[in-house]
């Protein structure tokens, strides 16, 4: 592992990072660039592991065009480089959490007998318990923990991010061909650069104070 980054760094990074109403059009986050940000996205923690999402990048200009109507109209969806599409699963069964066992036996090396009884544990819980009954609102969860690292990420590789909630699913879901592969959009991001002349760049964030909102307890 290398270096720590510097605390500052950290902070000046998220201090510069804004919700991004205006992109510019004209500029694209270069390949090596977005290629880190996709690993950030699956080094994301899950709940379990599960991992119960699936990331769709759009960058065909006519599909982010189309999109654009499903966003209350928002130009952040076709105006920006890459739209990240972060996308729950709707439902999880046996076979899912079998093929976490199966990339746990070949990356860690562990045997049946030693997640055996982890994915009981999984199944109760997930499939068979009080959670299975609203997978997709846990899945949706999850995502959102995918969009808090991505935007991290890029915050500290210089590129703009807008999370995105305005958006109607099932639309997105139907011209993204999700239903039909078990999965529902959660949450969007657009990607990009911001644009010299969007005025909400410059403007100051409003965030109650750290004494307010962090409390410790001895």
């Amino acid at each position: 592992m290398s270096d720590p980054i510097e605390t500052a760094t950290l902070i000046d990074a998220l201090n510069w990072r804004y919700a991004t109403k205006r992109f510019d059009p004209g500029r694209r986050i270069p390949e090596e660039t977005w290629q880190a940000l996709e690993q950030s996205l699956v080094l994301t923690p899950s709940s379990y592991g599960m991992q119960p999402w699936e990331f769709l990048v759009v960058t065909r200009q006519e599909l982010k065009e189309q999109l654009v109507p499903h966003s209350w109209g928002q130009r952040q969806v076709a105006d920006c480089s890459h739209l990240l599409v972060i996308a729950a699963r709707r439902a999880l069964g046996e076979g899912d959490v079998d093929r976490l066992m199966s990339a746990l036996a070949s990356i860690q090396g562990r045997s049946p007998e030693q997640t055996k009884g982890y994915r009981e544990m999984i199944i109760r819980d997930v499939v068979e318990g009080p959670r299975s009954r609203d997978v997709t609102g846990w899945a949706r969860l999850q995502c959102y923990i995918a969009l808090g690292s991505f935007m991290t990420a890029s915050a500290l590789l210089g590129i703009d991010t807008c999370p995105m909630e305005g958006f109607l699913p099932d639309r997105y879901d139907e011209l993204l061909g999700l239903a039909e592969r078990g999965l529902t959009a959660a949450v969007v991001c657009p990607s990009g650069y911001r644009h010299p002349g969007d005025p909400n760049a410059s403007l100051p964030k409003v965030r109650f104070p750290v004494e307010e909102m962090v409390r410790h307890l001895a």
